[in-house]
């Protein structure tokens, strides 16, 4: 017997030790806990990120590089407010039961004073007071159907999930825009996106 409850509380002194007692949850709602890295993996680690720095990952580079690096599947210029602009569709893609539409509006002024930036404000809502691009819309011309922005929630003042503009671009700079839809059916791999005041751009490839 002694030999047992000896054995029992070594097995329970080594399990403490390497963090495992039974019933110990992750921390972080399934977050797995890391171990404290050594000296030398840490230097290792950072001799690796110096050397090798990750390409295209959100948060590394200013907001112009960013911009900069995407590739426009759609594109064209036009003049809104004696403004001459560009609109880059940079992606609409299907995952699931939604797709989701990204676009970079430019402002190709080459002066960057108060008189020749843009107002986004409220056109590409729907109404007046509506400083959200909720007004873009996507159409199936193969089903006739248009597909509106998405709502979080049922109520006439649901927010919409997408961008909110209530802002200026500036002669030279550029404002990345997005918006969520619900997803047409599989077989359709194209479709019509109309922004309001902006256009119509037709045959928008849905990836």
């Amino acid at each position: 017997m002694r030999r047992k409850l000896a054995l029992a509380a070594m097995l329970a002194t080594t399990l403490t030790g390497c963090g495992m007692l039974p019933g110990q949850l992750a921390a972080g709602g399934g977050e797995e806990k890391q171990p404290v890295p050594t000296k030398e993996q840490t230097a290792t680690k950072e001799q690796t990120a110096t050397s090798e720095p990750p390409s295209g990952q959100p948060g590394t580079g200013a907001p112009a590089a960013r911009t900069e690096e995407l590739q426009a599947i759609a594109s064209r210029k036009v003049k809104h407010d004696e403004s001459d602009l560009r609109i880059d569709i940079t992606g609409l893609k299907r995952q699931g039961k939604i797709a989701t539409l990204t676009w970079t509006i430019s402002n190709l002024a080459t002066s960057d004073a108060a008189g020749d930036d843009w107002y986004v404000g409220a056109n590409l809502g729907n109404d007046a007071l509506d400083w959200t691009v909720a007004g873009v819309t996507l159409i199936d011309p193969v089903n006739g159907k248009r597909y509106r922005v998405a709502r979080k929630g049922t109520g006439e003042d649901a927010a919409c999930v997408c961008s909110r503009v209530n802002q200026r671009i500036k002669g030279g700079g550029s404002l990345e825009m997005y918006a969520v839809y619900g997803a047409p059916p599989a077989d359709v791999t194209k479709l019509t996106v109309e922004f309001p005041d902006l256009g119509v751009f037709t045959d928008v490839p849905v990836s």
